[in-house]
């Protein structure tokens, strides 16, 4: 039964549910990919924080973090370097990948 007052919908999962899930994407991303790197992407007034795992043939994945603390310490987790994406942009193996996919999609 669901409480009126309760704002997570059924088939969504709660917040350790979310996270836990993010962890393991994030996990076997770097686990399948070569020379995975973290990118944190600061929040906004239209999106939270998020992380990007970029790996070496470009191709990146995308996900919510509660904060750039978060961020980090799940990178020092993964083993991987970590960059915040103001200071650095993102890597130009990022843009190439994501050329490439909307080529193959023309």
């Amino acid at each position: 039964m669901r409480w009126p007052w309760s704002r997570r919908r059924p088939d969504e999962p709660s917040a350790r549910d979310a996270q836990r899930l993010t962890s393991d994407h994030l996990a076997e991303f770097v686990r399948t990919r070569v020379g995975v790197e973290a990118y944190i992407e600061p929040a906004t007034r239209v999106t939270p924080t998020t992380v990007v795992l970029v790996a070496t043939t470009g191709e990146w994945t995308r996900r919510k973090v509660p904060d750039p603390r978060a961020a980090r310490e799940l990178a020092r987790a993964l083993g991987i370097p970590v960059y915040d994406v103001h200071l650095t942009g993102y890597p130009r193996r990022m843009r190439e990948w994501n050329s490439r996919q909307r080529a193959r999609r023309a």
